[in-house]
């Protein structure tokens, strides 16, 4: 019988690094309407008005403008 832990951990790790590439760039593209759908939830639950960025991801409410980074 061959020792087969060390392949075993080299497929895992190749799973885990697959997930981690995945999930990285699922953030990338859908972290701004992300951050957008929850910005709009927060703005109706406080009685704000929403006001839409230029780009996904710069949302606001209103009487906020002091309070975006950049």
């Amino acid at each position: 019988m061959l020792n087969r832990k060390g392949q075993t951990l080299v497929e895992y790790v190749l799973i885990i690094s697959l997930v981690t590439v995945v999930a990285i760039a699922a953030v990338r593209i859908f972290g701004g309407y992300l951050k957008d759908s929850v910005t709009k939830m927060s703005c109706q639950m406080i009685g704000k008005k929403y006001i839409e960025g230029k780009k996904v991801g710069e949302a606001y409410c209103e009487g906020d403008e002091d309070k975006i980074f950049n």
